[in-house]
């Protein structure tokens, strides 16, 4: 993985002193706390309902066991022992005191992390595909470009007060785990006709208050051009974005209002005075060199066959469900892809305790090559397994409580932290989860269910991603009381689409009834070999409408 030089670590240590002055001067009294927002923004503090909260920046999902260690190390030291993954592939704390957290970044600096750039409207944390490097498929690996982009992105001095927050997502492979075409750009490596590769360029996807799917601006740029095409997008929307509402500030609305055509008009012309200036076109040096970062491992020549597993898969019925769920197939016979779950019966979604972290961190070490990635589904992967390794990553798994069989299915839910925590939240998210996980805890019925995406927000800014949940949640406040509005048919792959509102919210005491209610109809009415997601793509809203509703 990719490892600090002189000017990483130079940078980020400055902007820690930095910071502890300004937090300091907090302290004191000699900045108010309106003063002194934008400072801690800078440094991803944010202020919560009950404390402040530190959102720890994991560039494009990429941990090693040192820095999980550092982070378990932290999580006990100066909070309550835990911390939350979100959607952006980051790691959340929820109660740190404000005194301590430039200790905080200062331990984060000593295992190369940092907080720059998780919040403030510049551009975020980059993601990509968990399976980077891995997949079976893939055209490249693409954390390469992800870490070209962290270091083009990074104090951009032009960028650095955009209109709003503006998100980066890569992707390598036909099957899109990084949720592309639902961030502000999102990248799809490709391969021309000559066998070269380029990047295809979405533009102007989002969530949140207006959810649009991004448009598609061009099919192919060739890799030298990428950083000066990006600077030529983000030109033209700190140019025209709007920055009289906050609510129409994204570039989503900037593409919707002048259409797709004019906005790729407006690129292109820009993008030719960003290349005749020249100083971004990308090296193939550099590129190279970056490259190194993430050669493969040294793989062993083994067969994709292994006797002993399959003997283990028919002894124990726990490991074979979970082998089925959460193990994926990699590109290099005699490995595997481990999936794990961070979604346990009756637990917060994402989060992660200090003593499954030092665990994982173990594991990672003996069985993984010191790797442990970051999906944005709010689980964790072991991208490199050896197969005839399995039975003993399972069993060390399970004994954190990280082998829960469900990747992909109707308890793997993905959900904000909700009114529990969040000051912009109108209705609490995570108990809901918990009922869910619970109703549907049965893994024979999840397994006849099938792959099924729950997603849940506590409020309308969509940090659950529930739009483009197969069954999305949204919560909502009504005259004080809190109920949730349901969405059917969203999906955050290659087929990505927004959902579509069924009908009236649902109170706390109707939702989980709701969701159980929509997932007999489904059952009812799917034919061989559907999902969820094709039922209802095929049957559409409306049987699911007269059922909910025929009471009402």
């Amino acid at each position: 993985m990719y490892r600090y030089d002189e000017f990483d670590r130079q940078l980020v240590n400055e902007r820690v002193a930095q910071f502890r002055g300004q937090v300091a001067r907090r302290l004191s009294g000699e900045l108010s706390e309106d003063e002194f927002k934008m400072l801690r923004l800078m440094n991803g503090v944010y202020l919560q309902l009950h404390s402040y909260m530190l959102r720890i920046a994991i560039p494009y999902g990429m941990l090693s066991s040192r820095q999980v260690r550092k982070l378990a190390e932290i999580e006990r030291k100066y909070d309550k022992g835990y911390g939350h993954f979100t959607t952006r592939q980051n790691l959340q704390l929820h109660w740190p005191a404000l005194k301590d957290i430039p200790d905080v970044l200062d331990e984060l600096a000593s295992v190369e992390m940092h907080c720059i750039q998780t919040s403030g409207n510049c551009i975020r944390n980059t993601t990509s595909d968990h399976h980077a490097g891995a997949a079976p498929g893939e055209i490249e690996d693409p954390r390469i470009i992800c870490e070209v982009i962290r270091q083009w992105s990074t104090f951009h001095p032009e960028f650095s007060f955009l209109p709003r927050k503006f998100k980066i997502a890569v992707s390598a492979t036909e099957h899109d785990r990084a949720a592309i075409r639902v961030h502000d750009i999102g990248i799809q490596v490709v391969k021309n006709a000559k066998g070269e590769i380029g990047y295809e360029v979405w533009v102007g996807g989002g969530l949140g208050r207006t959810p649009i799917i991004g448009k598609k601006i061009s099919d192919f740029v060739v890799r030298e051009d990428l950083l000066a095409y990006l600077e030529s997008i983000l030109r033209v929307y700190n140019m025209f974005g709007r920055r009289d509402n906050l609510y129409k500030s994204r570039i989503k609305i900037l593409v919707h209002e002048i259409g797709t055509e004019e906005m790729k008009r407006q690129v292109e012309a820009e993008f030719v005075e960003v290349k005749q200036r020249g100083a971004l076109q990308l090296p193939d040096d550099e590129v190279n060199r970056i490259r190194k970062y993430f050669a493969e491992p040294e793989w062993e020549s083994l067969s994709d066959d292994v006797a002993e597993i399959d003997t283990a898969i028919a002894k124990d019925k726990n490991f074979a469900n979970w082998m089925k769920a959460n193990v994926s197939q990699h590109k290099i016979p005699g490995y595997a892809i481990v999936n794990v779950s961070l979604k346990p019966t009756g637990l917060t979604p994402g989060d992660c305790s200090a003593d499954q972290m030092d665990a994982i961190a173990d594991i990672a070490d003996k069985y993984a090559f010191s790797e442990i990635r970051v999906a944005h589904e709010q689980n964790l992967c072991l991208a490199h397994v050896r197969k005839r390794d399995l039975y003993e990553v399972w069993k060390a798994l399970d004994a954190q409580q990280l082998a829960t069989a469900n990747v992909g299915l109707i308890t793997d839910q993905i959900a904000c932290p909700g009114l529990d925590y969040c000051n912009l939240a109108n209705a609490r998210s995570i108990p809901i989860a918990q009922r869910i996980s619970e109703r549907f805890q049965d893994i024979e019925l999840q397994q006849k269910i099938g792959r099924l995406h729950v997603n849940m927000s506590g409020c309308i800014n969509a940090c659950g991603h529930h739009h483009v949940g197969h069954i999305g949640i949204l919560g909502v406040d009504k005259k004080g009381v809190e109920y949730y509005q349901v969405t059917l048919g969203g999906a955050a792959d290659e087929t990505a689409a927004v959902g579509d509102i069924v009908g009236p919210a649902f109170t706390e005491g109707e939702i989980v009834d709701a969701i159980d209610q929509i997932i007999q109809i489904y059952l009812s009415l799917r034919e061989d070999g559907e999902i969820f997601l094709d039922t209802y793509r095929r049957i559409g809203v409306q049987p699911f409408k007269e059922k909910l509703y025929a009471a009402h």
